[in-house]
């Protein structure tokens, strides 16, 4: 079981028998039965005050999430203190009006720095690159990602990959959500209905909080704390 998991058992006791016959005026597996429920009663009780405790003794962190685009760049930003998740900001950067790809590229490094030191995050979660029919698309969206990620470990601040799939599944219950779903949830999860319309903003946002639900567990891909890390797992990247 993972920690903090929960066994639920149905029809234990029935008709005085539990797991073999019980014989006549024998109450050995009665006192036993309670033994063992009282044995697990007293771990569970034991594992859900540890439980409690790392949520309630959790330092503050901030988590930036970004669902990466050349086109549009959606982020989210949001404050974890104990078990209580606040919305900092969340928001898109549009370069549609930007001539060349290397302009789009400048602008997401520059708008993720300028993110980074505003509300100093101690992680960034992003999503991962899908694949798709149009390699072109595929190679400029994996550049956005990249230059992103080479924004977060200027900073030193580690980066984990989410898969879209497993963004909606964290936040809807469902791999296969609408971003209209997603946005949707998100509104109930935050208790407010103050959230962009843009679905790219609602994605990062999604993002972010994937982040805090997975406790910070890389779920695709490949997580570093910053540049030494990166370097020492990819040995065929330098030249």
């Amino acid at each position: 079981m993972n920690k903090g998991g929960i066994i639920l058992s149905d029809n234990v006791l029935w008709s005085g028998k539990v797991l073999e016959e019980v014989k006549a005026n024998d109450k050995s597996t009665i006192k036993n039965l309670i033994a063992r429920l009282t044995y697990f009663i007293f771990l569970l009780l034991s594992k859900l005050q540890d439980y409690f405790k790392l949520f309630n003794l959790a330092k503050e962190s901030i988590i930036l999430g970004i669902d990466p685009g050349t086109t549009v760049m959606g982020y989210g930003i949001i404050k974890i203190e104990g078990t209580k998740i606040s919305l900092l900001d969340v928001g898109a950067v549009k370069m549609s009006a930007l001539k060349t790809h290397e302009l789009k590229l400048k602008q997401v490094f520059d708008s993720m720095i300028e993110l980074i030191d505003k509300h100093h995050p101690d992680h960034l979660a992003i999503e991962a690159q899908f694949f798709g029919e149009n390699v072109q698309s595929m190679l400029k969206l994996g550049r956005a990602q990249g230059v992103a990620i080479a924004a977060a470990l200027s900073r030193d601040i580690p980066f984990t990959e989410y898969a879209p799939k497993k963004v909606k599944m964290s936040i809807t219950g469902s791999g296969n959500a609408s971003k209209e779903q997603v946005a949707k949830m998100l509104q109930t999860i935050l208790n407010t209905k103050d959230l962009p319309v843009s679905t790219d903003a609602t994605d990062g946002l999604a993002t972010a909080l994937c982040h805090h639900f997975q406790g910070g567990k890389q779920s695709t891909g490949k997580s570093y704390k910053g540049w030494d890390a990166f370097v020492k797992q990819n040995p065929d990247r330098k030249k």
